[in-house]
């Protein structure tokens, strides 16, 4: 997850990702975070494996105060939750 690039392809400021197994633990953890130079690799390697990326700024900033290998907090599991659920359409060619 991303702020959004614009037209002018601004370089990425912050990027946080999630990984998440039904089964395996209760509920997503933070696997890569950073800023600038960080941001941008953490983004150019999901990107590489085919990680689908999604913008939202607001969730971005209150990730970005997890440490890698948290849980993300309860009180993010809505915005969460319906980023999980948009995801898991486009992994089953669901139009978003």
């Amino acid at each position: 997850m991303r702020e959004p690039r614009e037209q002018g392809e601004r370089p990425v400021r912050r990027a946080v990702a999630l990984r998440y197994e039904r089964g395996e633990a209760r509920a997503p953890r933070v696997v890569a975070k950073g800023a600038h130079d960080v941001a941008q690799r953490v983004v150019a390697l999901a990107e590489e494996h085919g990680v689908p990326i999604q913008s939202d700024p607001d969730l971005v900033e209150l990730l970005s105060a997890s440490e890698i290998g948290d849980e993300v907090p309860e009180e993010v599991y809505a915005a969460v939750a319906r980023l999980l659920a948009f995801l898991w359409g486009l992994s089953r060619g669901d139009a978003a």
